[in-house]
């Protein structure tokens, strides 16, 4: 007997390799999307909700509801990252504009009610952005912190150390103290740190092998992988670029390709030299309670595979 798809909420600013994940999530029937919230981080609000129903519109599915959230980080001023993402957040090809609407609900206020009227830990949020959407939403109903199953999220490093600064990953570092919130929250937590992310690394190959695919969908992650791995390579002379946010949904599909364990960790708000910085008590020194599972390896060949299988789903 089949098991229920997973009811997921996907948090996101899209982004090239938050569009993959996108795709990934919609291609995989052992997850059912509820809605697609979108935030301020790669890009402002105004692309990320647009970029949010292009790839919808991309993958054949209008059926997915997308809302738009908060607009600037809790605290802070909005850093966003057109210098990887280009000035859509998706260039690399040009999609039509989406005809399909945006949910005249805000994310927030769709989290608190999607969460309030389901079966209590029936839920996990994949979060691939800042933070910002999900605190705001326990902010605003501390109730829902007990009812989510769990919370997927790409964000910080450790053994990396950061990509925006050298202590922080651009995701915690646009809204630490949304990210803070949501770390004292008591929620179970998996973190998709820099760790992972840099061992998942696109190859020419499978570039290669997407470009050939018979569909709209391949030629278009090619596209925007060709687009974004110019950053990467270049900053850190490596062959290929880092599918972050994929690794949540691949996390979500295939637990087994991932290890980690459960450890503190703590987010840096306040230091002007370490602000955003993930303080990942890896080796049990600072005798606080675990709050996480924090992973650290990736089967890089498997998560490819994984995602070309997905990929080539598309009609």
């Amino acid at each position: 007997m089949s098991q229920a798809p997973t009811q997921i909420i996907i948090d996101t600013d899209p982004g090239q390799d938050d569009a993959v994940a996108i795709l990934l999530a919609l291609a995989s029937p052992e997850l059912n999307v509820l809605g697609i919230t979108t935030v301020a981080g790669n890009v402002p609000l105004a692309l990320t909700h647009v970029n949010a129903r292009k790839v919808c519109e991309l993958a054949g599915r209008t059926d997915i509801p997308v809302f738009a959230g908060c607009d600037k980080p809790l605290k802070r001023d909005l850093i966003t990252a057109e210098n990887v993402h280009g000035k859509t957040g998706l260039d690399g090809i040009e999609l039509p504009a989406p005809s399909m609407p945006l949910q005249a609900q805000h994310s927030v206020d769709f989290i608190i009610k999607t969460l309030r009227n389901a079966p209590e830990k029936t839920i996990t949020i994949c979060s691939l952005g800042p933070m910002t959407n999900t605190a705001q939403a326990l902010l605003k109903a501390p109730d829902i912190a007990s009812r989510i199953a769990k919370i997927v999220l790409m964000g910080g490093g450790f053994f990396e150390g950061g990509n925006i600064t050298p202590s922080a990953e651009f995701n915690m570092f646009v809204d630490p103290d949304a990210a803070k919130v949501v770390f004292a929250a008591g929620i179970p937590l998996t973190v998709v740190p820099l760790d992972v992310t840099h061992k998942a690394l696109t190859s020419k190959a499978w570039v290669d092998g997407l470009r050939a695919m018979n569909n709209q969908v391949g030629p278009a992650v090619a596209a925007w992988t060709d687009f974004f791995e110019r950053y990467d390579m270049e900053k850190y002379g490596s062959e290929g670029a880092p599918l972050h946010d994929p690794c949540v949904i691949g996390y979500m599909l295939k637990p087994e390709l991932f290890t980690g364990r459960q450890i503190n960790v703590e987010i840096e708000a306040d230091s002007p030299l370490t602000v955003g910085a993930t303080v990942a008590d890896w080796w049990y020194v600072t005798g606080r309670t675990a709050n996480a599972e924090f992973l650290n390896t990736i089967n890089r060949d498997g998560f490819f595979d994984l995602l070309t299988e997905r990929l080539s789903r598309y009609a």
